[in-house]
């Protein structure tokens, strides 16, 4: 691993505007550590402030889809995208959140041999087919995802979650942001 967080200037916790800082510390006082994303992204405080709204407003709720499932859309997607931050990143809080230590390793390499329900395998359809397909998503597309109970406001999420880490791989991607040690090892064994 590199101790380069980004190809961009990171600025130092001091310089930052007291709400990004803030934000950033108590990331780190509930992990242990700073994720480089969060590094990565205060090179540009309004955009971060946009950026983790966004992802707040996606990925904190648990209506019509479980914290679990929001995060093997990221999982799944970001590996179709080749964004090894996420995939690792975003593959620990999966394990951590679905309490299964197994199951973001598989989606990141072929979520049609994952341990999921046919439920979150037709969620994980329609978000691949988006993220790599976009223009062939069709009204089909969201029959087969109805027909597994999602409602409007669910498929809704799939998609925005979807789109949101496409630009999010895409900025990984930019800076050439590397994970943090910590991900690899999280959610891997129970906790003692």
């Amino acid at each position: 691993m590199t101790d380069r967080i980004s190809r961009f200037a990171v600025p130092e916790l001091a310089e930052l505007p007291e709400d990004v800082r803030a934000r950033i510390l108590a990331v780190q006082e509930k992990a242990g550590f700073v994720p480089n994303v969060f590094l990565m992204l205060a090179h540009r405080p309004a955009e971060f402030r946009a950026f983790f709204d966004y992802h707040d407003a996606l990925m904190e709720k648990d209506v019509g889809l479980s914290k679990a499932e929001r995060e093997m859309i990221v999982v799944a997607t970001s590996g179709a995208g080749n964004c090894l931050y996420c995939v690792v990143a975003h593959g620990a809080v999966l394990r951590i959140r679905a309490r299964h230590p197994r199951v973001a390793d598989q989606l990141a390499t072929n979520y049609r041999k994952a341990e999921i329900t046919p439920r979150q395998r037709a969620m994980l359809d329609f978000a691949i087919k988006l993220s790599t397909r976009g223009g062939e998503v069709e009204d089909a597309d969201f029959d087969a995802l109805r027909a597994h109970g999602f409602d409007d406001e669910a498929i809704w999420d799939i998609g925005a979650i979807t789109a949101f880490f496409s630009m999010s791989n895409r900025l990984v991607h930019l800076t050439g942001t590397p994970p943090n040690e910590a991900f690899y090892l999280m959610g891997r064994l129970p906790k003692q």
